[in-house]
């Protein structure tokens, strides 16, 4: 009989990261949605900011906002850009951020039919270089910093359009993420 061998169990990190961050920056997970039952995630810190199990997210575009400087969540709201015309309350939610602040965006279902020109400038003017390209059930997801600068080597944004002879799901793209670290403000 060969003895048994035990391995120790992985260690979990922050939003389910390969590797830990560093100690003085912020985790971060954005997930879009994916197929009709694949719902947007928002993690940071290890807290699920938005998501399924908090009954919190929906069909458009999700955005969580963080205080920088405390790591607080101050605001979660999801916008439904496939019915009714909420591109004018996002931009308030957008502009309701304070300076120093994190905003998380990430599509679930479309987030593009009724997301009008003015909201796309005010996402393009946090630092999209994607909003505009944004077609039905593209899945997108973003970060963005207001009021600071985050380091350029950060990756902030991601898209996968919907393709009919490419799509995971049928009628949708799949879902797509971004993750890392940010680094806290100094002190």
């Amino acid at each position: 009989m060969r003895p048994l061998v035990s391995v120790p169990v992985p260690k979990r990190q922050k939003c389910d990261h390969w590797t830990p961050c560093p100690s003085d920056t912020y985790a971060y997970r954005l997930l879009s949605g994916g197929g009709i039952n694949k719902y947007a995630k928002i993690c940071f810190e290890d807290n699920l900011l938005m998501g399924e199990k908090l009954g919190n997210v929906a069909r458009g575009i999700n955005i969580a906002i963080v205080n920088y400087v405390t790591g607080n969540v101050t605001a979660t709201q999801h916008f439904d850009m496939y019915e009714g015309d909420n591109s004018g309350p996002m931009i308030k939610f957008i502009q309701s951020a304070p300076p120093k602040s994190l905003l998380f965006m990430a599509t679930y279902d479309d987030g593009s039919t009724r997301l009008n020109n003015d909201a796309r400038n005010a996402i393009e003017e946090l630092g999209s270089k994607e909003i505009k390209n944004m077609k039905f059930r593209s899945s997108w997801v973003f970060l963005a910093a207001k009021g600071f600068e985050l380091p350029s080597e950060i990756q902030r944004e991601k898209i996968n359009h919907s393709d009919t002879k490419n799509n995971r799901y049928s009628g949708w793209p799949a879902e797509i993420q971004i993750e890392g670290c940010v680094p806290k403000e100094p002190s």
